[in-house]
């Protein structure tokens, strides 16, 4: 009877997330609360669908992007872009060593913070051959943040009346996840919704040398050297969709669909977070995500304002 019963929680709570009904911090507190009732019954697929779930998410994002738009709009971010990648990743690697964290998480929680979340989180995982419990605590820990900073960063905005080109490129840098920059800056005006789509997407991009430089720094003897393929066709579909040779009902309809699958994906992160990682990892990884997302969203800001 409860594995029946979790099925059809399970099953309700994915289809109100495809019907776009629940937000991500929703997503997420479902998912964690389903597997406090049921003891997660389904720890095992979940685990299994997370990584293709973001890839295929993060391909179907390139449907709502042009290269031209893009490059244009992330020249005004690229210095902050590489600055904000560098200083995180740099300050990461150091309160890891400081805070003696496992180093795969610790990289991982950087990688989320510095990029874009969930996405380079989903790309670097493979390629340092990260556990399925640490890439969901680094999941869980990241998403969390992204969660709170869903409802903080508007009222900061508002509190410091920042224009909408501020703010949408303010939340492109300091948000990790796609999803939540998007939930963040859709009710700050729509050009803010825009520049930090636009500018939260291009960033993306950066996934590639991080993966490059992932591959060398945790590379072991024998081992080969992986691509994150999926990037590739990423990159395809921004192409594609450049050229306009799809209708846009197609184009902003796939878009909408990996939006609302990446809300599932939280979903099963959510389902994925058992109370007993989290005593097992402690409050480090918290404490080390949480210094270097104020870092980031306290250096972006200053820089923005200046």
């Amino acid at each position: 009877m409860k594995v029946i019963l979790a099925l059809i929680s399970y099953s309700l709570c994915i289809v109100l997330a495809l019907l776009g009904f629940i937000n991500s911090p929703t997503a997420l507190v479902l998912g964690f609360i389903c597997t406090l009732i049921f003891n997660p019954p389904f720890m095992g697929y979940s685990h299994k669908a997370i990584p293709y779930f973001l890839k295929i998410s993060v391909v179907g994002l390139g449907f709502g992007m042009l290269v031209e738009e893009t490059l244009q709009t992330s020249q005004e971010g690229l210095g902050l872009t590489a600055f904000t990648i560098g200083l995180t990743l740099g300050l990461g690697l150091l309160l890891v060593r400081l805070l003696k964290l496992d180093l795969k998480l610790g990289y991982l929680i950087a990688s989320g913070t510095a990029i874009c979340g969930g996405s380079a989180i989903a790309a670097i995982a493979p390629v340092i051959k990260a556990k399925s419990g640490v890439i969901s605590m680094a999941l869980g820990i990241v998403f969390l943040l992204n969660s709170i900073a869903l409802f903080v960063f508007p009222v900061i905005g508002h509190g410091l009346h920042l224009s909408q080109e501020e703010f949408g490129l303010w939340c492109a840098v300091a948000i990790h996840d796609t999803s939540s920059v998007v939930g963040a800056s859709i009710g700050y005006g729509d050009e803010a919704l825009r520049i930090a789509t636009t500018v939260k997407l291009s960033r993306t991009l950066w996934i590639i040398p991080l993966s490059i430089f992932s591959m060398f720094l945790f590379k072991t003897k024998g081992e080969k050297l992986k691509i994150p393929y999926f990037i590739l066709l990423f990159i395809g579909a921004i192409v594609l969709n450049s050229t306009q040779v799809l209708p846009e009902v197609l184009t902003s309809g796939i878009v909408s669909l990996s939006k609302r699958l990446l809300i599932v994906t939280l979903f099963l992160v959510g389902s994925t977070i058992s109370v007993k990682e989290l005593k097992s990892f402690g409050i480090r990884p918290l404490v080390l995500a949480s210094v270097l997302w104020i870092f980031i969203s306290i250096f972006s800001l200053v820089y923005i304002l200046n």
